[in-house]
């Protein structure tokens, strides 16, 4: 009776919001206003296709068959994204210069370094029988649209119009030769540890404040090499030059009066943010759910920015009827479902990168030694074409049998070289994803993981049959002699000898817990044969994984059954473990010092969690992520500190809980009580002098910048940049909310959220901050950030008749030449 008074009280415009998500506070928004329709002529298109454009910026897509939904993908795409879409292929065929000029040409050098560089034929074949069908209708469509823009400058997005250049043409190769997209793993740490490895006993003892390992390994120096001749910074910043996304500052932006802010440009180029990238997702089986259907929840943190890197669609056609979310440089969906079986991904991390150092032939530096003599690199001469240039600038670069050299020393004789395993065949970054989506049961989807190159991932699956399940895949390197760890000679003493068959992973179907979780924690089981195997060690935080099993097993264990809701909740969890751990080790502890007994009482009284409006959780973050993090880190490796970098988190509070070997539990004591004053006098400059007034949402803020937001003047930022809200969260809680320590600006986490109610679709939720747009102008760039920020959806619906009634714009597009 509640249910029916709770429908009937509604606006008739908000009827299409399942009653279930209304209770549950759906997010409807505005009346909804009818657009224009539009129609357009699509070269290569078969037969006449329908998008329906609900009220969230999701486009429906109705066409003859799957090819077509894959080309009016990449046409709606770019429709919506078409200068996100436009910059990733330019950065990552090495083509920035083109447009941007000189200050990018190193950059474009070293991005064709990191491309596929094999046979296409196949390439294309180790994704599936029409991958290469799938990419030439997809690019098709991009291109379609961009005939449209050529032919039409009104539709040209204003970032084309503020840069002065024209969105290029694509091809189906651009889809998988680009690699640098990918998550990766672990080639900086391995120049870390290398420095670590120099520094004797002292780095010793940084090295295990760096970087927790599990399972325990102690790394070791391969035989001959010299790790004090590494040169760490000059490689790191090789590397980032091949991978980053682009960093536009003042000197490399064409802009024909730029104005940029110096301050805001800084903080764009300040480095690495607190914690690291992440993801969150779990499975749960009928006889736990209060629906008596599976749920499936996900959420990927990967770095903020506008547009959001997730991009939803809906692709219906007949054998295919899959919705969810990919990026929007690339066909079909990664995260989603298909009517029949749903599909979440988490980072699985297993190492796929290493770093190979050669000595270089005296007397011809294009030489390295190799199993006793001296072979060739592999010599290739880029055509750079550079803006303002009337002929385009020769460069080169060099490969060893183990892939690119990113960085030469030929008057010290050396070479360094990265090998990746996702620059092998089939390794394109998220494209197996064509593969899953279509899957109709757990042996296929299995089968399709099992393909999976890159990156490492956690897959959650659930059917409507009710099945629940969890697998894992990437391409997992096989070391026979060392551990991946550390850099190695390329002389032929280390070499992989092959990759790991997908079925020596871990896996889980209908597992008797009736649930699966994944945080990217190691989560291959001890007694499991892979656990010995090196498939890697440098895991995420384990503190959400913590946090999350725990919510599930109180909850089983208490005889409780799920609801949607309970996977909203948790994914907006805002607790942090971390903090509880050492919240234990603050009782009983007084001070004398007026200042530090203040901020013992704040904390005393806390529970952990990181809401933003709580002076406790900002003093714990100020505090445990700077002031007492480098007093723990001071004390533990004395001069060599510095070598730990930030430190490791796990780490940093098992040295406080058993500082056995490292100080006396006075000393420890003394060392939290020592780091407080210099914290809450950070926060009294920041905040004031009234503690009660201090919130950490007055430092935490969520920002959402576009990559010219540091370049362009105020005005102009205002329209590309999204919100400044506070924010609550930190980067070790469930709600991921990782910040930059130089300022607690947001950096990364969960810009797109999902909750599926498997079978009953249309009750299914959905997030993505900050909108579907990445047009400034249109009302789907920043619609949704405000509901994100409230932890709410909106529904994503499915069945024809929801959609339509979600409904606010309608495209017709026919075949065209």
């Amino acid at each position: 009776m509640h249910n029916e008074k709770a429908r009937r009280a509604m606006p008739a415009r908000f009827t299409f919001c399942a009653l279930a998500l209304a209770l549950a506070g759906c997010a409807s928004g505005p009346p909804m206003e009818m657009r224009p329709p539009s129609a357009f002529a699509v070269p290569g298109l078969a037969q006449p296709a329908d998008v329906l454009v609900d009220r969230w910026g999701v486009p429906h897509v109705y066409a003859g068959n799957q090819y077509d939904a894959f080309l009016v993908q990449g046409f709606i795409a770019a429709r919506d994204r078409l200068w996100q879409m436009d910059l990733w292929r330019k950065r990552g065929l090495g083509e920035m210069a083109r447009d941007f000029g000189p200050e990018w040409v190193e950059r474009d050098r070293a991005a064709r370094a990191v491309l596929y560089r094999g046979d296409m034929y196949r390439e294309w074949l180790a994704y599936g029988s029409d991958a290469k069908r799938v990419a030439e209708a997809f690019t098709a469509g991009v291109n379609a649209y961009v005939g449209q823009v050529r032919a039409n400058p009104a539709l040209l997005p204003p970032e084309f119009k503020l840069l002065g250049y024209q969105p290029a043409a694509w091809s189906p190769e651009d889809v998988v030769r680009i690699r640098h997209h990918g998550l990766t793993l672990n080639f900086t740490s391995e120049l870390e540890r290398a420095r670590t490895f120099c520094a004797g006993l002292a780095g010793a003892r940084a090295e295990w404040l760096r970087r927790e390992l599990d399972p325990p390994v102690t790394p070791k120096l391969a035989e001959g090499l010299d790790p004090c001749g590494i040169p760490a910074a000059e490689l790191r910043a090789a590397y980032l030059r091949a991978t980053e996304s682009p960093q536009f500052t003042k000197a490399n932006t064409p802009l024909a009066s730029a104005t940029a802010d110096a301050a805001v440009e800084q903080q764009v180029a300040q480095g690495d943010p607190l914690g690291a990238y992440g993801s969150n997702n779990w499975v749960i089986a009928p006889r736990l759910s209060a629906t008596g259907r599976p749920i499936l929840a996900n959420d990927p943190h990967r770095a903020h920015g506008a547009p959001s890197l997730r991009y939803m669609a809906h692709l219906s056609a007949p054998g295919m009827d899959a919705i969810g979310a990919g990026e929007p440089f690339l066909p079909g969906l990664s995260i989603g479902h298909n009517g029949t079986i749903a599909f979440g991904l988490t980072r699985f991390y297993m190492d796929q990168e290493d770093l190979y150092v050669y000595e270089l032939n005296p007397q011809n530096p294009q030489e390295y030694r190799y199993q006793g003599r001296w072979e060739p690199m592999t010599r290739v001469t880029e055509r750079i074409a550079v803006r303002g240039e009337a002929q385009p600038r020769e460069l080169v670069n060099h490969f060893t049998r183990h892939g690119p050299v990113l960085l030469a020393e030929p008057g010290k004789q050396r070479a360094y070289a990265l090998r990746a395993a996702w620059l092998e065949q089939g390794m394109a970054p998220y494209f197996g994803s064509m593969d899953y989506m279509r899957a109709q049961n757990w042996d296929q989807f299995r089968a399709a993981m099992n393909r999976w190159g890159a990156p490492g991932e956690n897959q959650v699956y659930a059917d409507r049959h009710g099945n629940v399940g969890w697998i894992p895949g990437g391409l997992t390197p096989i070391r026979p002699n060392w551990d991946g760890l550390s850099p190695v000679p390329g002389d032929g003493r280390y070499e992989w000898s092959g990759f790991r068959n997908g079925d020596e992973l871990p896996w889980e179907f209908n597992p008797a817990r009736g649930y699966v979780v994944t945080a990217n924690e190691n989560n291959i089981p001890p007694g499991h044969p892979a656990a010995t195997k090196g498939v890697g060690y440098e895991w995420s935080d384990a503190a959400r994984a913590l946090r999350l099993k725990k919510l599930f097993q109180d909850k089983a264990a208490a005889g409780g059954r799920f609801t949607l809701e309970d996977s909203e909740r948790m994914q907006n969890d805002i607790v942090s473990t971390p903090a509880q751990r050492v919240l234990v080790l603050l009782r009983g502890l007084r001070s004398d010092d007026a200042q530090t007994a203040a901020g013992l009482r704040l904390l005393q009284g806390w529970d952990g969690t990181m809401d933003k409006d709580s002076a406790a959780a900002a003093l714990y973050e100020v505090w445990a992520g700077k002031t007492l993090r480098q007093a723990v880190l001071k004390a533990g490796a004395g001069e060599a500190a510095a070598l730990a970098g930030t430190g490791d988190n796990t780490r940093m509070v098992l040295l406080l809980e058993d500082p056995t070997g490292w100080m006396s539990p006075a000393q420890r004591d003394a060392l939290l009580l020592q780091s407080l004053p210099a914290a809450m006098a950070e926060l009294t400059t920041k905040l004031g002098a009234d503690p009660a007034r201090w919130t950490w949402g007055a430092l935490h803020r969520a920002e959402f910048r576009h990559p010219l937001g540091a370049v362009v003047d105020a005005a102009t930022r205002k329209q590309l940049d999204v919100g400044d809200w506070p924010m609550s969260g930190s980067a070790f809680t469930p709600m991921a909310a990782t910040y930059r320590a130089s300022d607690y600006k947001l950096t990364s986490g969960a810009s797109f959220r999902m909750v599926l109610d498997v079978g009953n679709w249309d009750a299914s939720r959905v997030i993505n901050t900050p909108g579907q747009s990445g047009n400034p102008a249109s009302p789907n760039y920043r619609d949704l950030a405000p509901l994100w920020l409230d932890g709410k959806y909106v529904p994503l619906v499915y069945s024809r008749a929801a959609v339509e009634r979600a409904t606010v714009e309608r495209i017709r597009l026919t075949p065209g030449n």
